[in-house]
C-alpha cells in the first residue's frame, strides 16, 4: 500500500488478435486510489491504470475494433479494461459485465508477460477478448481517455434505472462520474440537482449541465440537504438519486433525497468493508428501487465514444484533468489524487 515503482521490460509482439498499444494519457481514477492505498479486493500487486487513450502500435495479424473497423498502427484507441471471456456461466448468460474472468489480466503482476497489463505504463497489451473501439475523429484526447470508464458507466447506469425526460435526477458527488452522470441527464432531459462539498467541483457541475447545485459546506446535515431537494421538486423529493462519492454513509442520505417511488443507483461504494447505518423502513415505505452497478455492458463504450461525438462540444469533458503529470510523476499523481489537491490527474506520456 502506497507504494509504487517503475519497472523496465522488452515490448511484447502481440499474439493473433491482440493489439500492442503505446498508451497517449492515463487517468488517475478512484479506482487506482482504492488500489494504491491497499482497499481493492482483488488486485494488490498488478500494473496501476484502466482508464486511457491508446494508439496501436502492432496488430496480431488483421485486427477489427468492437464495431467491426479495420484496425492500423497509428490509429487512436479506447479499450475496455476488463476482460470478457465468453466461456464463463455468466458470459453464457448475456450479461458479459459480470465475467468471472473479468481481471484476468489486470490483476497480474508485471514481471509476467506480456507485463504491460494496466495504463500506468508507456505501453499497453490489449487482448482480444478486451472490447475497444477506435476514436471517432471530432473527439479530443482527453474526452475520450475518460470514455472507459466512467461515461460508459454512467450511461449504462442510468440507463438502468430508466431515467428519462421530466425526471428530476439528484446526483451525490460531483467527480468524474458525477460530472458525466450531469451531462447524460440533461441530455435526456431531466432536471439535474448535484450534492458536493466543494466549490470548484460545483461550479463544474453547472458547466455540465447541472441546474441547481447543493452545496454540502453550506447545508451541512443530512435534514437540511432533504429539505433543499424537497424545496426544489415541490415536496415531492428526486425521482432518481446517483451515488458516487465511494462514501458509505452517503446511501442512507439518498433514501432521504428521493421521493415515493424513486429509482436509486448506487456505484460509488465499490470496496467491501466499509460500513454505515441505513434506515431500511424509510426506503421501503417509499417503495424505492434500489440498483447497483459494478463494471458496464462493454458495448457502452462504443456508446460513450458516440455521445462524446454528438455533444462532446456541448459540455467542457476537455476540462475534466485540471493536472498533468509525467509516469515519472505517479506517486505525486496519486498523492494530490488522494488529498483532492487535484479534481483530476492524469499521466500524459505522448
Amino acid at each position: 500500500p502506497r507504494s509504487v515503482e517503475l519497472r523496465e521490460y522488452d515490448l511484447p509482439t502481440p499474439d493473433a488478435g491482440d493489439l500492442l498499444t503505446e498508451v497517449v494519457r492515463a487517468n488517475v481514477c478512484g479506482s487506482e486510489l482504492h488500489i494504491w492505498r491497499g482497499e481493492h479486493p482483488l488486485v494488490n500487486d498488478g500494473v496501476l491504470g484502466h482508464e486511457a487513450l491508446c494508439r496501436v502500435v502492432e496488430t496480431g495479424g488483421e485486427v477489427r475494433d468492437s464495431a467491426g473497423r479495420r484496425l492500423e498502427p497509428g490509429d487512436l484507441v479506447v479499450p475496455a479494461y476488463f476482460a470478457t471471456c465468453g466461456s464463463c456461466a455468466e458470459c453464457g448468460r448475456g450479461e458479459p459485465q459480470f465475467c468471472e474472468n473479468a481481471y484476468e489480466y489486470w490483476s497480474r503482476g508485471p514481471d509476467e508477460a506480456p507485463h504491460f497489463h494496466g495504463t500506468f505504463g508507456t505501453h499497453y497489451y490489449v487482448h482480444d477478448d478486451q472490447y475497444v473501439y477506435k476514436v471517432p475523429e471530432n473527439v479530443g484526447p482527453v474526452p475520450a481517455a475518460a470514455a472507459n470508464c466512467a461515461l460508459s458507466q454512467v450511461l449504462y447506469g442510468l440507463d438502468r434505472v430508466g431515467a428519462t425526460l421530466g425526471d428530476t435526477v439528484v446526483i451525490q458527488g460531483a467527480g468524474g462520474l458525477g460530472l458525466s452522470a450531469a451531462a447524460v441527464a440533461t441530455e435526456r432531459g431531466a432536471e439535474v440537482i448535484v450534492v458536493d462539498g466543494v466549490t470548484e467541483r460545483l461550479d463544474r457541475a453547472e458547466a455540465f449541465g447541472a441546474d441547481h447545485t447543493i452545496d454540502l459546506s453550506v447545508h451541512e446535515t443530512v435534514a437540511a440537504r432533504r429539505d433543499q431537494v424537497h424545496d426544489l421538486t415541490d415536496g415531492r423529493g428526486a425521482d432518481v438519486a446517483v451515488e458516487v462519492t465511494g462514501v458509505p454513509s452517503a446511501i442512507d442520505e439518498g433514501f432521504r433525497l428521493l421521493g415515493r417511488g424513486g429509482r436509486y443507483l448506487v456505484m460509488g461504494n465499490i470496496i467491501p468493508g466499509k460500513e454505515a447505518t441505513i434506515d431500511p423502513g424509510r426506503a421501503v415505505r417509499k417503495s424505492v428501487e434500489v440498483t447497483t452497478t459494478m463494471r458496464y455492458e462493454p458495448w457502452y463504450l462504443g456508446t460513450a465514444l458516440a455521445f462524446l461525438s454528438e455533444h462532446g462540444d456541448d459540455y467542457p469533458f476537455g476540462g475534466l484533468i485540471d493536472a498533468e503529470y509525467p509516469l515519472s510523476g505517479v506517486e505525486d499523481a496519486l498523492r494530490d489524487s488522494a488529498d483532492r489537491t487535484v479534481t483530476r490527474a492524469a499521466l500524459v506520456t505522448d
